[in-house]
């Protein structure tokens, strides 16, 4: 087998029996809300491993929606696991309500009045006048429209007669969109705190984004508005059910990209919410499996969320509605309409298709969770009414009860096929697989290992297409990628899916529960944007400050907050990034540590080497640089590329690159090392001179540079993330190409 199979992450004393019964000092809470499911975890708040778990039906159907489910399974894991509220260091949920609510139509009517001025006035009243909004799958949000020119100002009687026509029409939430108020945004500020006189639930447009582009940022605005009236019900009945356990610590929600917000946050944007299921496992693959570049699939039952994460971090877009662009940055997720419950189609010879039908869709068991199966017979049916005819079930009686129906699935193929290992969320029971595969083997007249064979095959051709396009447009060394599979589904998918890509693969520990263990393991964090033509060092310290008090106000430590700041020399904007953890937790605790033997091999492995051939080059407390010489082959000649790997201190590879070099530095000459270096590895072109990518180690924090454009800004942002080491702190520079 090309892949080797490896499970992740760390293991819980409750499952190696040393559960102290008392509980930890500190506990971390994460609820994942699924489409089926809702999970909660426990995490021990210093060693990060896993205490326990419990899972509950989604309670979509509930008169307080979802927010009963998270309510239910708090109630049950504090319970279960024996703890009292005072022991809760950190609470959060993830939720699947924005996105269902878009997917659904499920959303609130909204008012916009838009504004604007001058000789642009018609062109903002055009901007701002938005229709009917394409949500997908024939839905859409109605929106209706006043507009006021601004041109000799504006009063509050003018404001509070727009705002009433709005609410006449029918609007339940109002967007004030005005043109170039991320420049200037009082005229906002004022119609906004008028319509929260008037008792109206509003959002300004330079509230949700400090981007320009009205029409863009008004959308924005216009669909983060349609969520707010529902989202703020269930944010009170979490809210109020979490002080009425006890738990003191800030109740946390889950961002679409990857970090966390605090509950006022959420409910003043709650579009950032938006996917944030798919994000909780992208944060777990970082936080808790510790992934420093791979492919991350979370295989759920009905679809699988492929993900690529690079140096620690995933990969970003912006996110869409109807072919439309947001102001709004979330994880790049590709989901793959094929799982561990995915069904399979047939023409009566041969089966030509896997999924996107799944069991739990279709109301039916799996054949691999079924107890011992006889009389088996095949079946093609249409689950859905909408659906072919052609879907492979299983008419069995079980153990001598009445005939029922029955899915084959790729988790029953996987398992015939003995991909699934003992003790996997998806092992079952091999002997009702083999029946399984026994009558399907009669209806098509093959082979029962060729049957299964095909499940997989049609599975991971819908994959593959997925893999291979971030392969190609992140331009990621394939050699030196692994799969790693989370979710209870991963087994089913992910194995074979590496066999066929000639890639490595890893299985996560409690990989049923990852998106809720990412979910209690997220930093806060936050996002602040703004398009500045040539920033200053002055533009560039102030957005990195309003980005760093952001998550301090949301309760992050000072001492865990971290900044990227990036500038887009294209689109002229100037992004700032902020994470931080809610307490300061030593993550180098989590796990044992590796033996340098373990470091060498896992090193060699990821570069494609032979042991003998890594050799590690620098070192501090914290970090080690391995670095080897590796031929490349070309048709014509061949020359060599350095290829280097930072491992920390637990030996796990943080960062990986080839060609990059590496120097060794005091914090007290930060400055000049960094103008050296920065001299000596830029490269020059029509647009001057462009300055290298520029990561520091600096004691056990990693600190990227590398979205900065000149020296000046590159150490005045170092300066500034460095500050509160000592001046004889040793630091690598890494430099790369860009």
């Amino acid at each position: 087998m090309l892949g080797q199979l490896r499970f992740l992450a760390y293991s819980s004393p409750a499952h190696l029996g040393i559960f102290n019964m008392s509980g930890p000092a500190a506990v971390r809470l994460g609820i994942d809300v699924g489409g089926t499911f809702t999970h909660a975890v426990a995490v021990d708040a210093q060693s990060l491993a896993v205490l326990d778990h419990v899972k509950v039906p989604t309670t979509h159907t509930s008169q307080t929606g979802v927010a009963e489910g998270v309510i239910d399974s708090l109630t049950k894991l504090l319970k279960q696991l024996h703890i009292s509220a005072d022991q809760v260091s950190f609470i959060a949920h993830s939720t699947t309500q924005a996105t269902n609510a878009l997917l659904e139509g499920d959303v609130a009517m909204v008012g916009i009045l838009g504004m604007g001025k001058g000789m642009t006035a018609r062109l903002s009243w055009q901007q701002t006048k938005l229709g009917k909004i394409a949500l997908g799958h024939g839905h859409y949000l109605k929106t209706c429209h006043q507009f006021l020119d601004t041109t000799s100002g504006l009063g509050k009687q003018e404001v509070v007669e727009a705002l009433t026509s709005l609410r006449q029409a029918g609007a339940e939430a109002i967007v004030i969109s005005e043109a170039f108020s991320v420049d200037d945004s009082k005229n906002e500020e004022f119609a906004l705190s008028v319509a929260r006189e008037l008792g109206q639930c509003a959002t300004a447009g330079s509230a949700v984004s400090k981007l320009y582009g009205l029409k863009a940022r008004t959308r924005t605005a216009t669909l983060n508005a349609a969520m707010i009236p529902k989202m703020l019900e269930t944010a009170t009945l979490t809210e109020q059910a979490v002080r009425q356990a006890g738990i003191k610590a800030p109740l946390m929600i889950m961002r679409s990209d990857g970090g966390v917000m605090d509950i006022k946050s959420m409910q003043e944007r709650p579009i950032l919410t938006m996917l944030s299921g798919p994000a909780a496992g992208v944060a777990a693959a970082t936080m808790f499996l510790r992934i420093s570049d791979g492919i991350f699939l979370e295989v759920g039952g009905t679809s699988t969320d492929i993900s690529v994460i690079k140096n620690g971090h995933a990969n970003m877009r912006y996110a869409e509605i109807g072919g439309h662009r947001l102001h709004m940055r979330t994880i790049d997720i590709k989901t793959a309409g094929v799982a561990g419950g995915s069904m399979a189609r047939c023409d009566g010879k041969k089966i030509i298709h896997v999924g996107p039908r799944s069991a739990h869709i279709a109301g039916l068991g799996y054949a691999a969770f079924t107890d011992e199966i006889k009389e088996a017979d095949i079946e093609l049916i249409a689950p859905k009414p909408n659906d072919t005819s052609n879907y492979i079930v299983l008419n069995t009686a079980v153990d001598s009860v009445v005939k029922k129906k029955i899915a084959i699935t790729t988790t029953c193929a996987a398992n015939y096929l003995n991909l699934v290992p003992e003790g996997d969320p998806a092992f079952g029971n091999k002997q009702s697989v083999a029946q399984a595969f026994a009558a399907l083997s009669k209806f098509l007249k093959q082979q029962p290992v060729n049957c299964a064979r095909d499940y997989l095959e049609l599975a991971s051709s819908v994959c593959m297409p997925i893999i291979n396009e971030f392969i190609k447009s992140r331009k990621l060394r394939q050699h030196a990628l692994i799969l790693y599979g989370g979710g209870g589904g991963a087994s089913a998918i992910v194995p074979y899916l590496a066999q066929k890509l000639k890639m490595r693969f890893e299985l996560a520990q409690h990989a049923d529960v990852i998106s809720a263990i990412g979910v209690a393991l997220a930093l806060v964090q936050e996002t602040v944007e703004r398009q500045i033509v040539k920033p200053s060092q002055e533009d560039i310290l102030k957005l990195r400050q309003q980005a760093y008090m952001a998550v301090q106000q949301m309760g992050a430590d000072p001492a865990s907050i971290q900044v990227f700041v990036e500038i887009d020399a294209q689109t002229s904007i100037v992004r700032a990034t902020a994470t931080g953890a809610t307490s300061v937790v030593d993550q180098n605790v989590v796990g044992e540590g590796a033996s340098a033997d373990q470091i060498r091999k896992t090193v060699a492995i990821s570069m494609a080497l032979a042991e003998d051939e890594v050799k590690a080059d620098l070192r501090t407390n914290d970090f080690v640089v391995y670095k080897a010489a590796r031929k490349k082959r070309s048709y014509f000649w061949q020359r060599k590329r350095k290829a280097l790997r930072v491992v920390d201190a637990k030996g796990i590879i943080r960062f990986q690159a080839e060609d990059a070099e590496t120097i060794l530095a005091l914090k007290n000459f930060i400055a000049t090392s960094l103008e050296e270096v920065i001299n000596r590895f830029s490269s020059w072109g029509d647009a001057g001179r462009t300055a290298p990518n520029i990561i520091l180690f600096a004691g056990a924090k990693i600190i990227d540079l590398s979205g900065l454009m000149d020296a000046s800004q590159i150490i005045s942002i170092a300066h500034a993330e460095l500050e509160l080491f000592p001046n004889d702190t040793e630091i690598i520079i890494l430099t790369a190409r860009p």
